[in-house]
């Protein structure tokens, strides 16, 4: 089941009519997770989850789109070439050399399918293709399944990316790029 639907999987960037639609899906990803701050408690966050395909503006970023045969929305993600534009709490806009990954979300319905691994996959790649030495990512012990995807790919705690979101623990990770020290994935 999970290879015909991986088979069945594309990895692009976000249309301009599919834009809406996404950030429905965030919205409707973040605030179903357990232990996550709700839209009530950081109305801002949602509403730029809401609008997440607004980051394609960013020098550097774009916004993919997990989509399987017939264009079902499946998830998606931010990519940061530039970390200047991560728009984080934290140290993380201070990196060089580094690419960012940001807001992965993927259809609940669709979990356990390796789509929330493409989308990371594909965010690797663009930071190999651009030169960058590293991946920063951030995640949060409500993303439980996340952070042991990101742990299973080669990324690695960095506390010193840490920070507060309206005191809501924020954790960092990184993935160095070199092959010496990267997981085999």
């Amino acid at each position: 089941m999970v290879d015909a639907a991986l088979r069945a999987l594309t990895i692009r960037e976000v249309r301009d009519e599919e834009a809406e639609a996404l950030g429905r899906l965030m919205v409707a990803v973040y605030a179903g997770l357990e232990g996550f701050p709700t839209p009530e408690e950081q109305p801002a966050y949602y509403q730029m989850l809401a609008r997440i395909a607004d980051f394609r503006e960013k020098p550097q970023a774009r916004v993919l789109v997990a989509v399987e045969e017939g264009g079902a929305l499946l998830g998606g993600v931010v990519y940061f070439g530039d970390m200047a534009a991560y728009g984080s709490g934290g140290s993380a806009t201070r990196e060089t050399k580094a690419s960012g990954i940001r807001l992965l979300g993927v259809d609940p319905a669709r979990r356990s399918l390796g789509v929330g691994r493409a989308l990371t996959q594909a965010c690797i790649d663009l930071a190999k293709a651009s030169g960058n030495t590293q991946v920063i990512l951030h995640t949060t012990q409500a993303m439980r399944t996340a952070w042991g995807l990101y742990e299973r790919m080669g990324f690695a705690r960095s506390e010193d990316l840490d920070f507060l979101q309206q005191g809501f623990p924020v954790f960092g990770f990184r993935l160095p790029l070199d092959a010496d020290s990267r997981k085999e994935l």
